[in-house]
């Protein structure tokens, strides 16, 4: 059986937690392929809403298996916080979470070196989370890095020890002063590593392979975005793994072969948390009414998410380099009310007009050209069928479904998981 992929669009919290949570019923394996605590999926329902970091989106089903894969990295600490949280819902963790021993571990040392790392760079910082995200996949790749199957090993302890020390002399070179106690830390995190260690560990290329041999069906759950993606996103202001298509075969195992459906999730407006270019930013009432209607707070951070148009080049580029067979759009009750609404269709680049996404896209470089729309004043929120939508909002649906050559399949029309209408 092939394997479905669902990624984000943008510059992330486009709603990949919620649509993930939607799609689960028709799938048995959803399996996270990159990032880590520094995600943040948003689930609602039943009143109750449900902010996931590292456990797939798909854990509040009782018949599929969350698999966290092998290019997440996690923080024991984050992670077991996450699992306190899920203890009154008396899940069946134990058979429905299941953990890559290819996964690497956040470290408390790695947090420090993150934030080490960002405070010396003053004015030109990227933006960071603090999470330890950067630092540890830099490990990955020096091969230094510790992984989930080392706890399995005798002594792993002294690995550990061996890579804290390394951690605490970098930090040393660092022009910044940085308080911690990390006898604090480390005890903080040994107890979740305990915590971890009492869910099953599995060699996760091979489980996901039988799974396929066996005609499961299965779920790959990206986080951030594509426009964060560390080569194809807008850098240096990217995160550190691969986000795009191509990331879910190396953070799985899976064969480029093997994935069949890929669903991009994007936001009928554009959102950006942290530094960064962003060619459609809007600094007016507008933009802060889509920021107040939305509710555009970083999930993960709590920080002000930045708020613009539709980036129509920066959409189609995203849905390009990954291939993507639907588009799920997300938030468009946010946009009723305006009396128009635009779309960025190309950019003046250089005083030349281009329709492609350049090189670079600083503010210096690149201006947006505007088409607009006539909006919409109705209601979303209680529609259940795609037919009663507003014509303003088809005709604007049926002009980026041309642009883009590829069928939006859902509209969401509101944060539970009951407000999306199929189409």
């Amino acid at each position: 059986m092939a394997v479905d992929l669902l990624l984000g669009l943008q510059w992330g919290d486009e709603g990949k937690g919620k649509i993930v949570d939607v799609l689960t019923g028709d799938y048995d394996i959803i399996a996270r392929f990159q990032g880590g605590p520094n995600a943040g999926h948003t689930l609602e329902f039943d009143g109750i809403k449900h902010v996931l970091h590292t456990i797939p989106s798909g854990i509040f089903h009782d018949k599929s298996v969350n698999v966290v894969g092998n290019g997440v990295v996690i923080d024991p600490v984050i992670f077991k916080k996450e699992l306190d949280n899920l203890d009154p819902f008396n899940l069946d963790l134990t058979n429905r979470l299941l953990i890559s021993r290819k996964a690497h571990l956040i470290l408390p040392t790695h947090r420090l070196l993150d934030a080490a790392s960002e405070a010396s760079k003053g004015k030109a910082k990227i933006g960071s989370t603090l999470k330890g995200i950067g630092p540890t996949y830099m490990d990955k790749t020096g091969r230094n890095g510790m992984r989930v199957g080392d706890l399995e090993l005798d002594h792993w302890t002294v690995k550990y020890r061996s890579l804290a020390d390394k951690h605490e002399a970098m930090l040393r070179t660092f022009d910044v002063d940085i308080q911690y106690d990390l006898k604090e830390l480390e005890a903080e995190f040994m107890e979740a590593v305990d915590r971890l260690k009492t869910l099953p560990f599995i060699d996760s290329e091979e489980y996901l392979f039988q799974a396929q041999k066996n005609g499961k069906k299965i779920l790959a759950e990206g986080a951030q975005g594509s426009m964060l993606d560390i080569d194809f996103g807008t850098y240096p202001y990217v995160t550190s793994s691969n986000t795009t298509a191509a990331g879910a075969c190396t953070g799985l195992g899976v064969s480029p072969g093997s994935i069949q459906g890929v669903f991009g999730i994007f936001k009928a407006y554009a959102t950006r948390v942290g530094s960064g270019p962003f060619p459609t930013e809007l600094f007016d009432k507008v933009g802060a009414t889509m920021g107040k209607v939305g509710n555009e707070f970083g999930a993960t951070t709590g920080r002000p998410r930045r708020c613009g148009w539709l980036d129509l080049v920066a959409l189609r580029y995203a849905v390009q380099i990954n291939g993507v067979t639907e588009l799920m759009m997300m938030k468009a009750d946010v946009l009723s009310g305006f009396k128009e609404v635009k779309v960025c269709t190309a950019y003046k680049y250089r005083n030349e007009e281009i329709s492609h996404l350049p090189f670079n896209i600083e503010e210096a470089n690149v201006k947006p050209i505007y088409r607009s729309f006539p909006g919409w004043k109705e209601d979303l929120t209680r529609l259940t069928k795609a037919e009663k939508l507003p014509k303003a909002l088809l005709d604007y649906i049926d002009f980026l479904e041309k642009s883009l050559d590829v069928p939006i399949r859902i509209v969401s029309v509101g944060p539970d998981r009951k407000q999306t209408i199929m189409r």
